[in-house]
């Protein structure tokens, strides 16, 4: 009986004595081994097979790619040159070309068309105005840009709604471009146009098919300004006429200047002989300051007026055609690809290093 007795106790000892001498006294952990596999995780996939790959690309929108804050930047701001990643850049270009209140599809059309510009710029070697920056803050020559302390400024008590909504325009477009034959495209945009968009080649002269003539839905009950006019007296027209075109014969009555006008059918002026000198819509556009191309003329005495529909060259994206768009429902890739013909909204595809 007596040895039984001693057989339990040596057992009692060796069971509850057997942890402390493998790892230590309770309440304390043993180190890991790192050699060591840790304990099975039930949402892993079974051994030797991979775990499922994030989605990558268009397909992921809320992922966090990182490209533009990857992607330094030479911006020239007020004659001084400045250093930046895509994404700040993005912020100063989407506050100063696009009203804040637009819908959140059209803020990131904004986006993804300012950094396919920027990227097209870069490709094809810059600005010969700057060439020591990728980019400026001339509307002649590059994009405008407004800082978050001067848009704040004039957006007032909705600045920090505005300024959140710029930002997630710009966040959730992470490195998107506009891409024809996988490369960035001219993405040029402008404010509003009557009823259809320009094919580039009536106003520049050049020929790119994704920058085809489309239909657009803005009108004047959505575009504030949609219907302008600009008044001359016969003697200020003349000089400012002669001053851009000097061999211009501008006699007589002022409505013996302007002669055979050619309208596309919503009524944008391609062509015009101005005092015998066959002039662009666009020309005369820049050099009497209209808000558009699309304009009829007509005079009253010594009084000139022309009468103008719609802001802008008319040419790739209408903002406010977006925002009526991304009103209906539209995404801004569909929007993107809506206005540019044939293109489509993806990553830039970058050789990476060795």
């Amino acid at each position: 009986m007596k040895k039984y007795i001693i057989l339990s106790i040596l057992l009692l000892v060796f069971l509850f004595g057997l942890p402390w001498l493998w790892g230590g006294p309770p309440g304390e952990t043993k180190p890991l081994d790192p050699d060591l596999p840790l304990a099975e995780d039930p949402d892993a996939p079974p051994a030797g097979e991979p775990a499922p790959a994030e989605p990558e690309g268009p397909e992921a929108p809320g992922k966090k790619r990182g490209v533009d804050r990857a992607t330094a930047l030479n911006v020239l701001l007020a004659g001084e040159l400045q250093s930046m990643d895509m994404g700040t850049y993005l912020l100063g270009v989407v506050r100063a070309e696009m009203p804040a209140a637009f819908e959140e599809e059209a803020l990131k059309a904004q986006a993804v068309a300012a950094r396919t510009y920027v990227l097209h710029k870069i490709a094809g070697g810059g600005s010969a105005n700057h060439p020591q920056a990728d980019a400026c803050d001339d509307i002649t020559c590059c994009q405008a840009y407004k800082s978050e302390a001067a848009a704040a400024a004039d957006w007032g008590d909705d600045a920090a709604k505005y300024e959140a909504k710029i930002r997630r325009a710009v966040e959730e477009t992470d490195g998107e471009c506009v891409l024809y034959d996988g490369a960035p495209v001219l993405a040029v945009f402008h404010s509003s146009s009557a009823g259809t968009t320009q094919d580039v080649q009536s106003v520049w002269s050049a020929s790119l098919p994704y920058l085809q003539s489309v239909e657009t839905p803005e009108g004047e009950d959505t575009v504030p300004g949609y219907r302008s006019s600009a008044v001359f007296s016969a003697g200020t027209l003349r000089e400012t006429l002669l001053e851009a075109l000097p061999e211009a014969k501008l006699e007589g009555s002022p409505s013996n200047w302007f002669t055979d006008i050619r309208q596309q059918s919503n009524g944008t002026v391609t062509k015009l002989s101005v005092g015998g000198v066959e002039v662009g819509g666009n020309r005369l556009r820049t050099i009497l300051g209209l808000r558009s191309a699309c304009f009829t003329i007509s005079f009253d005495a010594d009084q000139v007026t022309f009468s103008v529909t719609g802001y802008g060259h008319g040419v790739g994206m209408s903002q406010y055609g977006a925002n009526v768009l991304a009103s209906q429902g539209m995404t801004y890739r569909e929007i993107l690809e809506w206005y540019y013909t044939g293109a489509s909204v993806g990553l830039l595809e970058t050789e990476e290093a060795p």
